[in-house]
């Protein structure tokens, strides 16, 4: 088992990265709230029936927590569902990465826990980057912006969690978060949108909306937390972040989109950005 710790996060970093053109063939046809709350509400349902006996003996007076960080996380994924109909899913996958360089910031700002050097020579880097994905004659695409927005969300999701999951069961948090999440959605859904659209939704769409709650999320958070398990933390990050190299490797391959020097450019920065953020090169330093 220990030896297949990488393999587990590895499928977990090529699913992930996939789900960004299954999202964007999905949101061409549905609006986001809607979409959102379909693979919620299925993710619930599977990750309920997996962890049972974990959500029965969860503390009751946490529960509120995990509401919380739902719906944190359902407006991350709306506003970058959002951004996704207005830019192309290789472009959501690395800018939405950016929460990898934002979170170490966060943590100075709510724990008082100064970044070290690394973190602020990845956070230059990365903007770097984002000038080269996003600034088009100094001027930024409304997808983008949604898309670097979301990224913040993230970013502040992943503080949430690390606050609120302590002491308590991982498989249940996530669980009682996807409530949330799905009771957020549905509230979006009435607010801004008609969700009477799922009563016209083609076969081939719930197919994908299957794909995101089933593998997307039931089956990666179970290979990221096995994964986790039986890898070095530095590792581990090493490898979940090639989630944004699939978005792009998938996007050209079945969305044709057209990868520019300026695009990959860009994506190299932020890529790099996300690799000395999240290892600080120990990687490397073991070696010299």
């Amino acid at each position: 088992m220990k030896n297949k710790g990488p393999l587990y996060l590895l499928t977990a970093a090529l699913i992930w990265g996939s789900s960004f053109i299954v999202m964007k063939n999905a949101v061409d046809f549905m609006t986001p709230a809607t979409l959102l709350l379909l693979r919620f509400a299925l993710a619930s349902i599977i990750l309920s029936i997996l962890f049972f006996k974990e959500l029965k003996n969860f503390p009751k007076n946490r529960i509120y927590l995990c509401l919380l960080t739902g719906f944190c996380l359902c407006i991350a994924y709306y506003i970058q569902t959002w951004g996704l109909a207005y830019t192309t899913p290789g472009k959501n996958a690395f800018l939405t990465a950016v929460y990898c360089a934002i979170v170490p910031f966060l943590s100075w700002l709510i724990d008082k826990q100064k970044p070290s050097l690394y973190h602020f020579i990845a956070a230059f880097i990365c903007i770097i980057g984002i000038g080269f994905v996003s600034l088009d004659n100094f001027s930024i695409q409304i997808g983008d912006l949604l898309t670097l927005v979301a990224g913040l969300l993230y970013a502040i999701h992943i503080i949430m969690t690390q606050h609120f999951c302590e002491s308590v069961d991982g498989k249940a948090f996530t669980t009682f978060q996807f409530y949330g999440a799905t009771i957020f959605a549905f509230f979006l859904s009435i607010l801004f949108e008609d969700l009477t659209i799922i009563q016209n939704i083609h076969s081939t769409i719930f197919f994908q909306i299957f794909y995101l709650s089933f593998f997307a999320t039931a089956i990666t958070m179970l290979c990221q937390t096995l994964g986790q398990k039986y890898t070095d933390e530095c590792y581990a990050s090493l490898i979940l972040s090639l989630e944004s190299v699939f978005g792009v490797m998938f996007s050209i391959i079945f969305y044709h989109e057209v990868l520019t020097l300026k695009m990959f450019i860009g994506f190299t920065f932020i890529f790099i950005a996300i690799i000395i953020s999240q290892t600080q090169l120990s990687f490397l330093r073991r070696f010299s």
